[in-house]
């Protein structure tokens, strides 16, 4: 179905183009008077500039052409020129019809034919994941799900940092241990062991110590810095260790992640594109693209009209070493050769714009990227009270698993506070209080923009009042349940939405602004838009059934007629809360 507003733009833009005048002028958006009006074109100020006109005058004969499409219930102008317009009860109840029948709700095709791979994952092999990791995770699984419903092929990477001198630090602390030397006999070529020497609560424990070490002793950091360098030469036993790292860690990733409601289509690293890095550096040096700088390789990306100096992305270090450019500049070539993508989206950290920037540019230069466009979605960070990135008690970085064992705990307090799922059996109550504490930790970073930094607070993000993950998940299980009570009593009939009072208008008005919420959503990488949007809507619901009655309706054709307006507030209440990654419990 064609979105509202998309659909009064280009009527509007008929009406511009009759008089001789831009289309393009037709834009209509929601009324910023919306106690005047329903929606406002503010294009016949535009078109006075180009023409040299006087503004209402346009807007008056603009508005005698809308008059005569029976959509419109009402149009007038205000101003030096701005034309405010209402869409008929009736116009508005077809399309609520429409969209109650459309198993994608209108979701806007922004999409078709596109396809997105989408970087959102980033931990370390041998690390466990804390809260560092969230907000990555949080947002590009957000996204994620956003490109896919507006259309998109979309190809989520947790881009794993599985090379580099961690997995040589790692590997010679093992080795300084004994822990298990068949790995590190020059002999032996093997097989190796198929279990793995380590677990991952050894490498949490092993990693820590063995940087400490090589910062602390320049002859265990080049010891670490050789072990790193026969890993990636090739050695056997080192890179049978290595795989049983990428093996214990990834079972440990999986579990996190899926404890988030997080998944990825690829669980590639640093070390899936070592291979095509010589080549690429040969290519760049072969067309003068890559020179020598104080003995490190480099490619120069300074812009003509840069603002501040843009320093070179360095390739290889004056002793060969790779870094995270070098494998970032890779990664986009492999993406380009395996998937052909339109967008490839980087949901990190803000304060790696500038490494984002160097790659982009090493990548334009060079002609990599192919028909993509390389994109850095960053984003703020979680803080607690003290306005500094989120810590323990004690002062420590929080694990990721720790956290969503303390949002659950809160869960299952605010539940027995508010009286919620007390008689339910104890592996129902418990599921109910993990998906209201991931909706509780979900919401209050989503809902905020991206870029912005905000407060850990997790006793107000918890209620179930106020623009919070349980208040919507709440809402949400309200609705069901009056859809199950009307079953109960065999009404099963829910009939199309139709107006008869401000509150459904205004509810209605809401759902049918999903698509233009998805679209804003998308255009922005931010799916603060949707938290809005959803948040709106369950403000609208309430105000309306508050003021209805349901159930309790006499008139069959009524009763029907709000059934239907009930079914889809939560569908699309439910679309949207899934597109924020946010589960909704069957019952509280």
């Amino acid at each position: 179905m064609t979105a509202l507003l998309q659909e009064l733009g280009a009527i509007a833009g008929s009406a511009f183009a009759a008089e001789g005048l831009s289309a393009e002028l037709g834009q209509v958006q929601r009324s910023d008077r919306p106690d005047l009006a329903q929606f406002q074109c503010n294009g016949a100020l535009a078109a006075a500039k180009s023409v040299r006109g006087n503004p209402r005058e346009i807007a008056q004969r603009i508005a005698a052409r809308l008059k005569a499409d029976p959509l419109f219930a009402k149009i007038d102008i205000a101003g030096p020129g701005f034309i405010n317009l209402d869409v008929s009860d009736e116009a508005l109840a077809i399309r609520a019809g429409t969209m109650a029948k459309d198993a994608k709700l209108g979701a806007p095709e922004t999409g078709t034919g596109k396809t997105l791979v989408i970087d959102y994952g980033g931990p370390n092999v041998a690390k466990p994941m804390h809260v560092g990791h969230l907000r990555a995770a949080i947002i590009g699984d957000s996204l994620k799900r956003l490109y896919r419903a507006n259309g998109w092929r979309v190809i989520g990477d947790v881009h794993l940092g599985d090379w580099g001198l961690q997995m040589g630090q790692l590997i010679s602390e093992i080795g300084r241990r004994g822990i298990a030397p068949v790995y590190f006999d020059p002999a032996c070529k093997g097989p190796y062991p198929d279990e793995s020497p380590v677990t991952m609560d050894n490498l949490e424990e092993l990693y820590p110590a063995a940087a400490a070490a090589c910062k602390a002793d320049p002859e265990r950091l080049e010891e670490a810095r050789r072990a790193t360098a026969e890993l990636q030469a090739g050695r056997p036993g080192y890179v049978a260790l290595w795989k049983h790292f990428v093996t214990v860690s990834e079972r440990g990733l999986k579990r996190e992640y899926g404890s988030l409601g997080v998944d990825f289509d690829l669980w590639n690293g640093e070390a899936s594109v070592y291979p095509l890095i010589a080549p690429i550096v040969e290519d760049l040096k072969a067309r003068g693209l890559a020179e020598e700088s104080e003995g490190a390789l480099v490619v120069t990306v300074a812009e003509e009209g840069d603002k501040k100096e843009s320093p070179p992305l360095i390739l290889l270090k004056s002793d060969g070493a790779v870094l995270y450019g070098t494998t970032d500049l890779a990664t986009v070539v492999d993406r380009i050769k395996s998937y052909d993508p339109d967008l490839i989206l980087y949901i990190v950290d803000q304060r790696q714009h500038g490494h984002f920037e160097q790659v982009f540019r090493a990548a334009r230069k060079a002609n990599l990227n192919g028909k993509a466009e390389l994109e850095h979605a960053g984003f703020g960070t979680m803080n607690g009270p003290d306005g500094r990135p989120f810590k323990t008690r004690a002062g420590g970085v929080m694990k990721l698993f720790d956290l969503i064992a303390m949002t659950t705990d809160e869960a299952r307090g605010r539940l027995a506070e508010a009286g919620l799922a007390g008689d339910y059996p104890e592996a129902e109550r418990e599921d109910i209080a993990r998906k209201v504490g991931i909706a509780a930790l979900k919401f209050a970073d989503l809902s905020n923009y991206r870029l912005t930094d905000y407060i850990f607070d997790l006793a107000r993000f918890a209620k179930f009042e106020g623009k919070t993950g349980p208040y919507l998940q709440y809402a949400a299980v309200r609705i069901q349940s009056i859809l199950r009570k009307a079953e109960e009593r065999g009404l099963t009939e829910a009939a199309r939405p139709v107006l008869h009072s401000p509150e459904e208008r205004a509810l209605i008005l809401q759902l049918l602004a999903l698509p233009d919420a998805m679209t804003a959503a998308e255009e922005k990488r931010a799916p603060n838009v949707l938290c809005d949007y959803v948040f709106t809507l369950a403000q609208a619901f309430s105000r309306f059934y508050s003021e209805h009655h349901v159930l309790s309706e006499k008139d069959e054709k009524v009763r029907a007629a709000r059934l239907g307006l009930c079914r889809l507030t939560v569908d699309v209440l439910t679309k949207v809360l899934d597109l924020l990654g946010i589960e909704v419990p069957s019952r509280m």
